[in-house]
């Protein structure tokens, strides 16, 4: 019996892939913003319905380009529910990281606990869309403009979704996502960002290439942040899967759904508004009862993820502990699901046999 794991990559044939390195071997262009480079900001903004795209090395160099891009220094309030890389990427550009607890139903930043957070050293709000689900964007820019402060979306789960009929990383002054193997769109490893701002968008190409500007002066504090034409091909090869796999996805997700909610005592993310469905995240009553079904599943060789677990705010070896209930509580109890788009209709109805009968 094959291992399931909590998700593999979308990777298009590899012929597809090969096609595309002939080319980059013929030219010997590497990286240093190369033609494919070019090509996959090109086709990736017109599919997702964005302008600018400034594609980077990975999704936490992403986070950190948009911090110094807007030249923050000071507190940055974001959630503590949350993949390391949010934390590290503002601690890495001298900032304090300025927890504020959860939603425990949409899983997001909560809103209405942000301006109690504020003070004269805050200078940014930097909100999850965690799992691909939008955080309550109105709200959180609204503050934002009451206050001055500055909006980066980490939307690192966020490939294809919209809001209001716009594509997601058209909000904020600036949008990040991954471009990790596991998203929706993967160039192995890589990441965005996002500004409508153009003024903002050209300084974010700078800090990628060590801060030279077009006339090769170095105008700004930069690093290497430059994705290869290698990634860009893998990238390009897969873009073509995306459609079928957020689809597919979605199919998936609600599948899962539908098998589970005959047991009153899961509960289920609750989704705002679009969602691209790449994690089937599912919370259990409790820790024992996730441990249970977690050591059910690996006895089949199934392998779900404790995602996002443990709470950030709990790192104290990087940041100094503050109690956050709400995200405390949902680490502690939530378990991402298998889900991927090679993962077989009948896997699904294992797996969710295997959880129903251990709960």
């Amino acid at each position: 019996m094959n291992n399931i794991y909590v998700t593999m990559p979308t990777l298009a044939p590899l012929g597809e892939l090969t096609k595309l390195l002939e080319g980059v071997w013929e030219r010997g262009i590497l990286t240093h913003n190369g033609p494919l480079v070019q090509e996959f900001e090109k086709k990736t903004a017109d599919f997702l319905g964005t302008r600018n795209i400034v594609a980077v090395t990975n999704g936490t160099i992403a986070i950190q380009m948009a911090i110094r891009a807007l030249e923050l220094q000071g507190e940055i309030i974001t959630t503590p529910f949350t993949f390391i890389a949010t934390l590290s990427a503002i601690i890495w550009e001298r900032c304090t990281p300025v927890f504020v607890d959860i939603d425990p139903e949409t899983l997001n930043i909560d809103p209405r606990k942000i301006e109690e957070k504020i003070n004269k050293r805050t200078v940014a709000i930097l909100p999850v869309h965690v799992f691909g689900n939008p955080c309550n964007i109105e709200e959180i820019d609204d503050i934002a403009r009451r206050h001055k402060l500055k909006v980066i979306y980490d939307a690192a789960h966020s490939v294809g979704v919209n809001y209001n009929g716009r594509c997601m990383f058209e909000y904020g002054d600036i949008s990040t996502t991954s471009f990790h193997a596991t998203k929706m769109l993967n160039t192995a490893e890589g990441g965005a960002c996002f500004s409508t701002n153009d003024g903002i968008h050209e300084k974010l190409k700078q800090i990628r290439f060590f801060g030279f500007d077009n006339s090769k002066k170095v105008t700004d504090d930069g690093f290497n942040g430059k994705m290869t034409e290698v990634h860009a091909a893998v990238g390009l090869a897969n873009l073509q899967l995306l459609k079928r796999a957020l689809d597919d996805r979605k199919e998936k997700y609600f599948l899962y759904k539908q098998l589970l909610s005959v047991n009153t005592r899961l509960e289920f993310q609750k989704i705002n508004q679009d969602c691209n469905y790449s994690y089937f995240p599912l919370i259990f009553p409790s820790e024992e009862a996730l441990i249970k079904v977690e050591k059910a599943l690996e006895a089949e060789s199934i392998y779900a993820r404790r995602y996002f677990y443990p709470s950030v705010n709990t790192f104290s070896s990087i940041c100094p502990y503050v109690k956050m209930q709400c995200s405390e509580d949902v680490s502690e109890r939530i378990l991402c699901l298998p889900l991927y788009f090679d993962l077989a209709i009948l896997d699904i109805e294992r797996i969710t046999g295997i959880i129903l009968s251990n709960i």
